[in-house]
This record gives C-alpha cells, sequence and structure tokens, in this order.
C-alpha cells in the first residue's frame, strides 16, 4: 500500500526454558508468520532471555545450563539469539524491566550505529529524548505462551503497573493452545481489554503442546525425548547428567520469587 510505513518488530521470549524445546522456537516461526501477514509488521530479530536461578522455581536448573542449551537451540535460526543480561542478574528481574532494558538496548542501537564511543548518560538522554519518534517503526513486542497470559490474573503473580507497561506501551503476542481461550480471558480483565488492540492472538492449529515439565518427566525416567527438543540439546543434556529426579526437588520448599517479593512470604 503506497504511503504506508512498516513497523520493524523485535519479539523478545522470556522463561526458565527449563529446557528449551522446539516448541519455543516455533514459537517465532508463528509469532513472525502472523504479524508480517498483517502487512503492518517486519519481523527483524528474535531474543530469548532465559529466567536467572533467583526465580526460584521448582525444578530449575542452573542458569548457565539453560543458557547454553538455548544458545544450541538457536544456532540453525539467522534470526533468533538468546541473551544473557537476565539470566546473570543476582536477583529475580521482574519481566517488566526485562522488557525495558531490550527495549532500550534495541532503541541504542539504532540511534548510535555510527556513534561508537557514546557516553552513557548522553545514550539515555536520547532514549528518553527521542521515544515517541521511534516507537512510530521499531517497537519490542513479547511473545507468550497463554498460560503467561493468564497467569496476569493469578494474585501476587504481576504488578498490575507491570501488565500495563507490558501490554500498553509495547505489545504482546500470545501463541494459543489447544485447551485455552485468550479471547475470553482478555474479554474478563478490564486492564487487557483496555490495551486488546495490542495484544495479537496467534492460533497454532498444528497442535504441539510440548511442554517442559512433560519432557523433564520423559528424561527422569530414561524415556526418548528425541523430535521434542533439537538433537544438540539432547546431547548436552546427557552430556551433562542433567534433570533428574534430585534436580526436580530443587526450589521445592522455596517461595517463589514474585510471591516473596510481593506478599512478603518467605521460604519454609
Amino acid at each position: 500500500m503506497e504511503g504506508h510505513s512498516i513497523t520493524k518488530v523485535v519479539l523478545l521470549a522470556c522463561g526458565s526454558f527449563n529446557p528449551i524445546t522446539n516448541m519455543h522456537m516455533r514459537m517465532f516461526e508463528l509469532a513472525r508468520d502472523h504479524l508480517e501477514d498483517t502487512g503492518q509488521y517486519k519481523v527483524v530479530r528474535g531474543i530469548i532471555s532465559p529466567v536467572g536461578d533467583a526465580y526460584k522455581k521448582k525444578g530449575l536448573i542452573e542458569a548457565c545450563h539453560r543458557l547454553e542449551m538455548t544458545r544450541l537451540a538457536t544456532e540453525s535460526s539467522d534470526w533468533v539469539m538468546v541473551d544473557s543480561w537476565e539470566s546473570l542478574q543476582p536477583e529475580w528481574v521482574e519481566t517488566a524491566k526485562v522488557v525495558r532494558h531490550h527495549y532500550e538496548e534495541l532503541l541504542a542501537s539504532e540511534q548510535n550505529i555510527d556513534d561508537v564511543d557514546t557516553i552513557k548518560y548522553a545514550k539515555k538522554r536520547r532514549i528518553e529524548e527521542n521515544h515517541h519518534k521511534d516507537r512510530d517503526d521499531l517497537q519490542l513486542m513479547l511473545l507468550c505462551g497463554a498460560d503467561v497470559l493468564e497467569s496476569f490474573g493469578i494474585p501476587n503473580m504481576w504488578k498490575q503497573e507491570d501488565i500495563a507497561e507490558i501490554v500498553g506501551r509495547h505489545g504482546l503476542v500470545c501463541i494459543t493452545r489447544s485447551n485455552s481461550d485468550p479471547h475470553k480471558f482478555i474479554h474478563q480483565s478490564d486492564l487487557l481489554w483496555k490495551y486488546r488492540k495490542n495484544i495479537h492472538i496467534v492460533r497454532e492449529w498444528v497442535t504441539n503442546d510440548i511442554s517442559a515439565t512433560h519432557v523433564r518427566r520423559s528424561l527422569r525416567r530414561g524415556q526418548s525425548v528425541r523430535y521434542l527438543l533439537p538433537d544438540s540439546v539432547i546431547h548436552y543434556i546427557k552430556e551433562h547428567g542433567l534433570y533428574s529426579s534430585e534436580s526436580e526437588q530443587k526450589n521445592a520448599d522455596v517461595v517463589l520469587a514474585p510471591l516473596q517479593r510481593y506478599t512478603g512470604a518467605s521460604s519454609s
């Protein structure tokens, strides 16, 4: 369409990736197809950001292993990459802060292509000054499954202002599973309904419910997980003896980081 501007999009997926599966990678392909099919967007990059160890999720193995498995899984992609910033933070980082970090990095890289020696505070000032202008043709969207969308409704899992920042300021691409109804969930939430035009629902018609939980269970039981994970990831898991009955009990008695932070709850 003449005179129609295309918005460049970077897709960001946050999560445990414990381990990364073929479905995680497939989500990026589905999201790119959906967005570009609208004629409004050009997806230029995908970023996978594994959560840090401080998240304290049950069965969460060390970030160094999850990072390396994700790196191996993305080797075959020419546009999806892994980023270690979130996973290397000593404390759990809220997703809104991770989104903010990557958006600022994105703006900085766009603005400073020819300016390698930019001083940090000046870069930050330019980011703030040019924020509104740059959003017209450059956007970061959070990519997630329906389970993450529905977790917005779990008490003390998310701050309402964080949801508003992620969905209202940046946007969300949600890949649906066969047993989920994200449209109903959006309809029932006043906050999500307010920003519904920034939520892109992508239906996966080729039903694929690969779950990292089910993968870990199969690995604990010595069952094959081939064709559920990239072969390189399977080899890494075997080489390092990951995902045992012992590792699944890690953090079993620990309160999840968001619940600790937002309710003041402590581990038993």
